[in-house]
């Protein structure tokens, strides 16, 4: 019987070791593609979207006048082109992430001088690789 338990324990303890290693797995490569993403944001790095995001991705926003803003990536890269290779001034930073299997949401938090942003990213695991495939954000004034 103590045979029994002890291996009952050992068998337990390798599921729960083995879940709690995964899901670090899974957090470290979430927060990498998520990093790309910054970089990106950073650097007006296009390569580095690419990077982070899937190809059908979209962005959802509120615009000006209230309505309901959309943006694919190919639109969205476009605003790039000018800055192309320029360091952007602001603090951007990962300011949550929640993983359940292979689904994932992540807070960013992005302040420059005059404006705040924060993104909610919404990120699947395709074929054991995390993409962003959702990405809605708010700006406010400072």
């Amino acid at each position: 019987m103590r045979h029994y338990l002890a291996l009952s324990a050992i068998v337990v303890l390798s599921c729960c070791f083995n879940a709690l290693g995964q899901a670090g797995s899974d957090e470290a490569s979430v927060r990498e593609t998520v990093n790309h993403y910054l970089h990106g944001l950073k650097f007006n790095d296009v390569e580095s979207l690419k990077k982070a995001f899937h190809p059908d991705a979209k962005l959802i926003f509120v615009k000006r006048d209230g309505q309901l803003g959309t943006l694919s990536q190919e639109q969205w890269y476009k605003g790039f082109a000018s800055s192309a290779g320029q360091e952007e001034k602001g603090d951007l930073q990962i300011a949550s992430v929640d993983i359940t299997g292979g689904a994932a949401s992540v807070k960013v938090v992005e302040v420059y001088d005059k404006t705040k942003y924060t993104d909610y990213l919404s990120l699947l695991k395709f074929d054991g690789r995390w993409q962003i495939v959702n990405k809605i954000y708010v700006v406010e004034r400072r």
